[in-house]
């Protein structure tokens, strides 16, 4: 169950800054987007590593 609350909190924020990279396509803005997505990921993935629900 925690695992699906966090790939949902997860896609919620990654929709949301997709949005903003889409509506204000700056270069450097995409650039923080995307590592900050990368960032978000990588959390989310060795969080969630071994652990049993």
């Amino acid at each position: 169950m925690n695992k699906l609350l966090a790939f949902i909190a997860f896609a919620t924020f990654a929709a949301f800054v997709l949005i903003l990279a889409v509506e204000v396509p700056s270069p450097d803005l995409v650039a923080i987007i995307v590592l900050t997505l990368v960032l978000v990921a990588y959390d989310f993935v060795t969080a969630n590593r071994g652990k049993r629900d």
